[in-house]
């Protein structure tokens, strides 16, 4: 191709890529390659200086393709786009090559890295020279948004987009939203009260004029893309008209089934099978258990539907199906503590003086199953010594299919308030942590912990407890003391188990009909982890809270603040520029066969019967058809079609053949 004038523009990347790479050698063997008109090297390419290099000699050289060696494109190809852009170019004509994180990260040796790094700029100059001009697609956007999950990652992005002037739809499973958070008594670092925090924001969004709350619903199924999602929504039969019930509780107080274990007691109390799930609930109105109910189990009793004044309990109510279009989905599913049964050795579920943190922490709460009072669940006595066992399925080896690799992060400070706050109240208490590492990392964290050693007296001890015994209703605590060297046996009367913090199991389900990304520890995966740190991979789908990882409540705040101000940058806008970069089939070549349309995970792809005109006759044909909207340009259909008629605008198989042919030379 004679008309082609390809620049190439090295970057040093200060050390980064010069401290390994001769870049200046690579610019002048760059120089050499076919329709190179010329190759520079600069210090800092995406700087404004860099950025004017590229422009000055595309103006002075009539440059018409671009390569720019330098970083990966998921870091700056955006940059170097819009300078190709404001060079007068289409964007697509400018083709990257990675000399950082593909050769100066990867070795130390000069002459490897300077030989590989020309082999990758040849093989960009040889694509690029095919590279052709690719045009964004505008996409109509519908002003709402939909926040999945209701706990405070879910409040806060709800509200946030809500005051920002959009109607939003606030999805929850449960009855009522708070999440996790409501099930708490004190926050750490400050220890004010949970429910003081996250009552008003409960109230604020139910009051909310943008905000429309679809509790004790759930996600069915997720269609379309940014800017157009197409949902169904399922909203559960609570047997409850919620706009008739006041929320009086004479249906709970007159409920014969009265022993149903409580779920947000962690089961350490009981409720009726009509209920509330706790006194601040929103909305404060119940629904039925009907697995426990006696009407829906024997077709007898419906005393709470004769004693209803209001005529509110409605045994014939069915599940109601929402179909809504919404611009932008925030996913903010939160997370479940991790359920310690496999940890034979610690006798939780054989000893009820064995709990979970989160039993604990429901326990301590005024509102809790004991109005506060520290007991031994055995006996309804107060303990006189209590063991905190840290990471108990965090941090586990590789090789422990019981455990989760991770660090969950908050464990280290709540360990350390419930040690603080029971030896506040209970000086008497001898309160003892076994450790691996102790991990403050936040705010003020760090002197909260030294807090409780030194003002509150908590013995920390760094080992490992290997197993727990039951001998006459006391507690033999058996455990490895790693500073002192040595084992020790603790007698006490209760132990508490700081669990892993793992994900939602709706997580997967979730992420399938989003066509979200999620790492191996089943959390959703950003798109990227430092400059896109509450956005998907798919378009649209943006991250809140601890679905994405493990994280403390004012993390949780902050990242669902962003994910908000993401999605109204979002709905702000009356158009959206697609991803140029999708398929296109070659009508010529489809036979119709549907492998693409299988393989295709954003279901883009469907079949029209069309008229083909070819050498004067003409017939009816099935093709494949590409709804550009939806295609993410994944490339999945054109590895899928056996014809090879699929293809991939800006990854054309001439594009890809080009430079495998010129990297081989």
């Amino acid at each position: 191709m004679n008309d082609v004038r390809i620049g190439v523009f090295v970057c040093h990347c200060g050390s980064n890529i010069g401290g390994v790479v001769d870049c200046k050698a690579v610019a002048e063997y760059a120089s050499k390659l076919p329709n190179v008109t010329v190759a520079l090297d600069y210090s800092y390419m995406c700087s404004d200086p860099g950025q004017k290099l590229i422009k000055d000699n595309v103006k002075e050289h009539g440059l018409n393709r671009l390569v720019v060696a330098s970083c990966s494109p998921r870091m700056h190809e955006p940059t170097f786009r819009t300078v190709t852009a404001e060079s007068g170019l289409n964007p697509y004509y400018m083709q990257m090559a990675n000399i950082r994180e593909q050769v100066s990260w990867v070795t130390n040796d000069a002459d490897a890295a300077t030989e590989k790094a020309k082999d990758l700029v040849r093989a960009a100059v040889g694509r690029v020279v095919h590279n052709q001009a690719v045009v964004e697609q505008e996409i109509d956007i519908e002003k709402t948004a939909l926040v999945i999950g209701g706990g405070v990652a879910g409040i806060e992005a709800a509200l946030t987009i809500a005051r920002g002037g959009y109607k939003t739809y606030l999805v929850e499973k449960s009855p009522t939203i708070g999440g996790v958070m409501a099930q708490l008594d004190k926050t750490f670092p400050t220890l004010d009260c949970s429910a003081c925090i996250l009552t008003p924001k409960m109230v604020d969004a139910a009051q909310h004029e943008n905000i429309t709350l679809y509790t004790y619903s759930e996600v069915e199924k997720v269609a379309g893309y940014v800017g157009n999602f197409s949902v169904k929504i399922r909203r559960k039969a609570g047997y409850v008209n919620h706009d008739l019930c006041t929320g009086c509780g004479d249906c709970m107080e007159k409920c014969p089934a009265k022993k149903i274990p409580n779920a947000f007691d962690e089961n350490m109390s009981n409720r009726t099978a009509i209920y509330i799930p706790f006194p601040q609930a929103i909305p404060n109105k119940p629904v039925i258990d009907t697995a426990h109910c006696i009407y829906f189990k024997t077709g007898k009793c419906g005393l709470c539907k004769r004693i209803c004044s209001l005529k509110a309990i409605d045994f014939e109510q069915q599940d109601e199906y929402i179909q809504q279009e919404y611009g932008v989905i925030v996913a903010a599913i939160g997370f479940q503590p991790l359920s310690p049964t496999m940890y034979g050795e610690y006798l939780y579920g054989q000893s009820p003086d064995v709990l979970t943190s989160l039993e604990f922490e429901r326990l301590m709460n005024a509102a809790g199953p004991t109005g506060g009072q520290m007991i031994r669940p055995s006996t309804g006595e107060k303990p006189k010594s209590i063991v905190f066992i840290q990471c108990v399925g965090s941090r586990a080896d590789a090789n422990d299919p019981r455990g989760k690799t991770y660090c969950s992060k908050i464990c280290c400070m709540y360990t350390a308030k419930h040690a603080m706050l029971v030896r506040d109240k209970y000086p008497d208490i001898d309160v003892t942590v076994f450790y691996i590492d102790v991990r403050t990392p936040g705010k003020n964290f760090d002197e909260f912990y030294r807090r409780a050693v030194e003002q509150y007296d908590v013995q920390y001890i760094k080992g490992m407890v290997g197993k727990i015994a039951d001998e006459g209703g006391r507690l033999q605590v058996m455990a490895s003391d790693l500073l002192e060297g040595g084992r020790l046996t603790l007698e006490v009367d209760m132990v508490v188990l700081a669990t892993a913090v793992e994900a939602s199991p709706h997580v997967r389900g979730l992420a399938t009909m989003l066509t979200a990304s999620m790492n191996q520890d089943n959390f959703f995966s950003e798109a990227h982890p430092k400059l896109r740190p509450v956005e998907s991979p798919t378009a649209g789908i943006l991250l809140s809270g601890a679905c994405q990882g493990p994280k403390d409540i004012p993390e949780t705040v902050a990242q669902a603040g962003a994910a908000a101000v993401k999605a109204l940058g979002i709905l702000s806008k009356n158009k959206l520029m697609g991803n140029p970069c999708i398929a296109s089939p070659n009508e010529l070549l489809c036979n119709g066969c549907s492998q693409c349309a299988k393989v295709c995970p954003y279901k883009a792809i469907d079949y029209v019967d069309r008229e083909i005109k070819d050498h004067g006759t003409c017939s009816v044909r099935r093709l494949s058809q590409v709804n550009e909207a939806l295609c993410q340009g994944c490339g999945a259909c054109t590895v899928a079609c056996p014809s090879g008629a699929m293809d991939l605008r800006g990854f054309t198989s001439r594009q890809i053949m080009a430079e495998v042919d010129a990297i081989c030379r």
